[in-house]
């Protein structure tokens, strides 16, 4: 039979630090991705759909 090299008391789990780390990176890729969203729609209400697909089409255009 094969002996763990350590015990599962020995093993360090995930360190705290990291941790808060990947929270506060996951916590502030949402506060990007509201204002993103709220930034948009606020542009779209102030100058309409108009600007919008003609933003797209013109990145299209240039794109092909």
């Amino acid at each position: 039979m094969i002996q763990p090299v350590s015990s599962p008391q020995q093993m360090p789990s995930t360190l705290p630090g990291a941790r808060r780390g990947a929270q506060a990176a996951g916590l502030a890729a949402g506060i990007v991705a509201v204002g993103l969203v709220a930034g948009a729609v606020v542009l779209w209400a102030r100058y309409g759909t108009a600007v919008f697909f003609e933003t797209i089409v013109s990145g299209l255009e240039a794109c092909f």
